[in-house]
């Protein structure tokens, strides 16, 4: 099981940038997918970004949807943090982020985007965008 804590989010202009950031404890990176997805009101959670790491010296990522061009996922193993880096914000970016681990997912299988592989998740972090 992997804790996870976000932190980062806030009130941002449109155009503006921000990174969130994601604590993890429990277990190592090498062993888990680390991913962020968001929420809007009433809808379901959203892919936005994973990353894995082999343990050694590769790191892969993903990002999708339409925050693809605009979001970079990074990793800090002597941190044990992962961040969202997210520029050029708009409105359409307001939700609550959340930060979620899954053993060892397969970047070749598309279903990496579900949140049904990811088994532990942080509690989120509001993300609003003024217009």
């Amino acid at each position: 099981q992997v804790q996870l804590v976000e932190s980062g989010g806030g009130l941002v202009q449109a155009g503006g940038s921000l990174r969130l950031s994601c604590a993890a404890s429990g277990r190592t990176f090498s062993s888990y997918t680390m991913a962020w997805f968001r929420q809007f009101p009433g809808k379901e959670r959203e892919f936005v970004a994973a990353i894995n790491w082999d343990g050694a010296s590769t790191y892969t990522m993903r990002v999708a949807g339409p925050v693809n061009g605009r979001a970079t996922i990074s990793m800090d193993n002597l941190r044990n943090t992962v961040y969202l880096q997210m520029n050029s914000l708009r409105p359409e970016d307001t939700a609550v982020y959340y930060c979620a681990a899954g053993r060892q997912i397969d970047f070749d299988n598309s279903m990496y985007i579900s949140p049904e592989l990811y088994s532990d998740w942080g509690q989120g972090t509001q993300l609003t965008v003024s217009s």
